[in-house]
């Protein structure tokens, strides 16, 4: 197989010379700066994390996503393409492709750390950085291998399709990559995170941009999540969260709801924000996507997350904002654009938002979840209302606390195949499950995760367009791995099957 494409060549060279992107594919690699202090291994670790959301593409794929109709502006591609479940090669920011190419450029940044740390001769003074770039590793083919690739199931997984696992620099023009299975990708993602997780330190200038201890357990926690292992998950999310004052650490909405809008906005993507573990600001123009997009938040979907109540009985205490010229363009105060202007005469330059990678809240129903599969079903439950209360308006600990029986009472008829991971769901947790992904539905809407539930879970997604057609994305729909870019495909990546 050949490289992966041309971007992450070029990404790869750049890397390697430490020089400008411009004039790197001129340059002769004999003229390359080396990458010789510890100072140099940390910059080039600044950008391992992928510089790409993922949201754009995979909100409008999961059932958090309506067709708003005619209101709803219909000119972002990438959001209309993605609702219909359809292949999409445009390599524009907030594309599948953008987000492979971003996904190993930071790889290729993570394994030239981890080649200069071993020319170094690695020792204690670089075990920081060598734990950091083997986390970075770990998590970028991670989510390629959610993103693009089947879910994760161990009676099929050394068969079906992974990702190329990449672990070493590129230093030729014409690499062989090829598709590793989905057992070999997540034994090698299992092997740098456990191998990188004892490394970490918390040594960072500013560290909710690096993978810090918690938010390296936080990875762990929905890694083991995807894999099933209840006593690793509820491990490293004791290790996240911490043991004193788990509430304090969470996103109080309750709270930031009595700020203004510009304020809100602001504080969710902060590194102020105790909940926030793990951020990364990439190029991305979804702040403008994000409440005018047609295939987005729905009144219909508006009135089931929002403005019904939750499983307590109250309402939650999110504020939906109104965004756009007409119709129904609700959104919640998540995103901000930074512009990054790179000619002030001509006003040309590039539009970045900060997405949240880890927080609290996801690592604290994580936990639940492993607790109710455990059969510790008050654990769970004592997690879901700690989730629920600073969610919730006007939540009153001495009346709104809910109980198994209470929970178990609302879930009462659920459908027997709702839910089919690949690990059977006792009877008595199923309810409990139940509430948690409708919980992270709500407090997680518009940043992704709802899809990776869904994957997990094999979930029915039914997608409606504004007059009433029904399109269908049944368990097991090979859809649900998102398609290889057309170019790493053009140089032998074999693509994802299709219906």
């Amino acid at each position: 197989m050949k490289t992966i494409n041309y971007k992450i060549l070029k990404h790869v060279v750049c890397l390697l010379l430490v020089v400008s992107c411009d004039d790197a594919l001129d340059e002769n690699p004999d003229n390359r700066t080396f990458i010789d202090t510890p100072e140099k291994i940390a910059e080039l670790l600044v950008a391992a994390y992928p510089e790409a959301g993922y949201t754009p593409f995979l909100e409008p794929m999961s059932d958090n996503a309506g067709d708003k109709g005619p209101s709803g502006t219909t000119d972002f591609r990438v959001n209309e393409e993605m609702y219909f479940w359809r292949d999409l090669n445009d390599i524009d920011p907030d594309t599948p492709t953008d987000y492979w190419n971003d996904a190993y450029a930071a790889i290729s940044q993570a394994n030239q750390a981890l080649v200069s740390i071993e020319e170094l001769g690695g020792g204690t003074d670089l075990a920081a950085l060598k734990g950091e770039a083997l986390l970075c590793r770990a998590y970028a083919h991670f989510m390629l291998v959610n993103i693009f690739s089947k879910a994760y199931n161990p009676t099929t997984a050394s068969t079906d399709l992974g990702i190329p696992y990449v672990d070493r620099p590129e230093t030729v023009l014409l690499g062989d990559f090829e598709r590793a299975s989905v057992e070999d990708v997540y034994a090698n993602i299992r092997r740098d995170l456990e191998e990188g997780l004892p490394l970490i330190e918390d040594d960072y200038e500013v560290p909710t941009f690096h993978f810090t201890k918690q938010a390296a357990n936080a990875f762990a926690s929905r890694f083991y999540l995807v894999l099933g292992e209840w006593d690793n998950v509820i491990t490293h999310s004791n290790l996240a969260l911490g043991s004193n004052d788990i509430l304090g650490t969470l996103r109080d909405i309750v709270s930031s709801s009595d700020l203004t809008l510009n304020d809100q906005i602001a504080l969710y993507s902060s590194s102020l924000e105790p909940a926030n573990l793990l951020l990364v600001s990439g190029n991305s123009r979804y702040n403008r996507i994000d409440g005018v997009a047609r295939y987005q938040l729905s009144q219909r979907l508006t009135n089931e997350l929002f403005i019904d109540d939750n499983i307590t009985g109250k309402s939650w205490a999110y504020d939906l904002f109104f965004t756009g010229s007409s119709g129904d363009n609700n959104a919640i105060p998540k995103y901000q654009e930074y512009f990054r202007i790179t000619n002030p005469a001509a006003g040309i330059g590039f539009a970045f938002v900060t997405f949240v990678l880890f927080s609290t809240d996801e690592v604290l129903l994580n936990r639940a979840e492993a607790y109710a599969m455990l059969g510790q079903l008050d654990n769970a439950v004592n997690d879901i209302n700690l989730s629920l209360e600073v969610k919730t308006e006007d939540y009153d600990r001495s009346t709104d606390v809910l109980t198994i029986d209470t929970i178990a009472s609302i879930y009462e008829d659920l459908p027997n195949d709702l839910y089919t991971p690949f690990y059977d769901i006792p009877e008595d947790a199923l309810p409990l499950v139940a509430a948690i992904l409708d919980i992270k539905k709500t407090v997680f809407y518009n940043e992704g995760l709802r899809w990776l539930d869904v994957k997990r879970h094999e979930i029915v997604v039914e997608h409606r367009d504004f007059v009433g057609n029904s399109f269908v994305l049944p368990k097991g729909d090979n859809r649900r791995a998102v398609q290889i870019p057309e170019a790493a495909r053009s140089f032998g990546i074999i693509e994802n099957p299709r219906p």
